[in-house]
């Protein structure tokens, strides 16, 4: 009961933010961001003669706003799914994730199996033209190779992260990334921001602080692979600002299928990764969990590939959602999201949290929120 007590105090540090996502305000297209939907502009719905008509007889304004406030109640609703199966699918990864490293202590691998999954996906849509795919030449390779090498840093720093400690710990950490990525924007690319953004990474790094200390799943080992993932992101885009914007590469990529080839570049390269480090060892001990009676090789083998389809789809979902949200929601969305998540794991896996903890992880996200917002009120 306590520790119930616990994860609701955790989930209101976002509580207030919900407000702001669906408070009426001017909308605003997305921010480009590094790996992200493309803003979604509007244009003026074109009025035909019999609607013209239509609004100059009696009560035609009124069924025109009736077809107005049917067409947007769609779009509502189909924003809302799309949040509703982003949430889903990140906590079904995440859950699902944790279960296979419980079972199998092979991160790399597991990592791998995870990352190809998506091929599964993607490679299908290509062969049936019922996505158009995309065309690349060596030296578009080429530009892509370190963006796909942080890529798959991003990933592996995650997996490892969710197996050497809990999952609430590791989204703790994960939640410093703005921290990260400021630092590597100024040093890189000499871009300084409004002292405003700054002040905004301070309870980001003092909840970090807090809760790392509180934390009573706390390892160093996943302290560090999370903050791998948090560097790898970081530097994703900054690479990807220096060696893309403005630049055309290949055909057909857009930010669906820039993911799909970075997912299929980074699987190459986590293979021989995984190999160097872990061998072939996954094998006899998948074969040793089965034995234990603890899975069946079917039961086993698909929490593996719904940990993979789940890691894809997330993001697949994720493109499609924030490129229908002003970045205000954006930044809510995003910040729910890491709530929802902590509090999903908490309650799947019963895993004890102090109360320092819930203080520090609540200050931190809080402050990913500030920063979401300062950020945008500098792109405007």
């Amino acid at each position: 009961m306590l520790a119930m007590k616990k994860v609701v105090l955790l989930a209101i540090a976002a509580s207030s933010a919900s407000a702001f996502a669906f408070s009426p305000r001017a909308s605003v297209n997305s921010a480009a961001k590094t790996m992200s939907v493309p803003a979604v502009t509007q244009f003026p719905a074109k009025t035909s003669p019999s609607t013209s008509m239509a609004l100059s007889a009696t009560g035609g304004a009124a069924a025109v706003a009736e077809e107005d406030s049917g067409a947007n109640l769609a779009e509502t609703l189909k924003v809302g799914s799309y949040f509703a199966l982003w949430y889903l699918f990140n906590i079904g990864y995440n859950i699902y994730n944790k279960q296979a490293l419980n079972a199998l202590a092979f991160p790399w691998t597991i990592a791998t199996i995870q990352m190809a999954t998506g091929i599964l996906y993607f490679a299908p849509l290509w062969a049936l033209g019922l996505r158009k795919a995309p065309k690349l030449s060596g030296a578009d390779l080429k530009t892509l190779l370190p963006i796909a090498l942080c890529h798959t840093g991003v990933h592996v720093g995650a997996v490892i992260a969710l197996g050497a400690g809990a999952v609430s710990f590791a989204h703790i950490v994960k939640a410093s990334e703005p921290v990260v990525t400021c630092a590597a924007n100024a040093a890189l690319l000499g871009e300084v921001l409004p002292m405003k953004v700054y002040a905004t990474l301070l309870p980001i790094i003092g909840g970090v602080a807090i809760a790392s200390m509180k934390e009573l799943s706390f390892t160093f080992l996943a302290l560090a692979a999370a903050m791998l993932s948090n560097v790898s992101s970081s530097l994703r885009g900054v690479l990807s600002k220096k060696t893309m914007s403005g630049k055309k590469i290949g055909e057909n990529l857009d930010a669906q299928n820039l993911y799909a080839v970075l997912t299929a570049m980074s699987t190459l390269l986590l293979i021989p990764m995984m190999l160097a480090i872990e061998g072939t060892g996954f094998i006899p001990a998948f074969k040793a969990a089965v034995e234990a009676g603890s899975f069946t090789n079917k039961s086993l083998s698909t929490l593996l590939l719904l940990g993979g389809a789940t890691y894809y789809l997330y993001n697949e979902v994720a493109f499609l959602a924030l490129g229908k949200v002003n970045p205000v929601t954006h930044a809510v969305g995003n910040t729910i999201k890491r709530v929802v998540i902590i509090v999903a794991s908490v309650v799947a896996f019963k895993t004890p949290m102090s109360t320092g903890s819930i203080i520090g992880s609540s200050i931190a996200i809080f402050g990913t929120l500030l920063y979401s917002l300062a950020m945008n009120s500098v792109k405007k």
